[in-house]
């Protein structure tokens, strides 16, 4: 299996933790050179380690703000 290459670009912040430590965070990622995204997913302490995650480019990421905050009343949790 061929090596993946990662670099954390910027790290826009923690979205929770988990009991092991482990924190699922929105950063902005470089994944093999390529222009960097915005990518959702549980990282190690680290960095050295990552789970599966999202990637998402900033139209994708604009769209995804847009629905949440567009939601209706009854797809609330609350």
């Amino acid at each position: 299996m061929a090596e993946i290459k990662y670099e954390i670009v910027k790290e826009l912040g923690v979205i929770s933790e988990g009991a092991r430590g482990w924190s699922r965070e929105l950063n902005l990622v470089s994944w093999n050179d390529n222009p960097p995204k915005f990518d959702i997913r549980d990282w190690s302490p680290d960095h050295s380690r990552m789970s599966k995650g999202i990637s998402m480019t900033e139209e994708e990421m604009a769209k995804l703000v847009e629905l949440f905050n567009t939601r209706d009343e009854e797809d609330s949790f609350e």
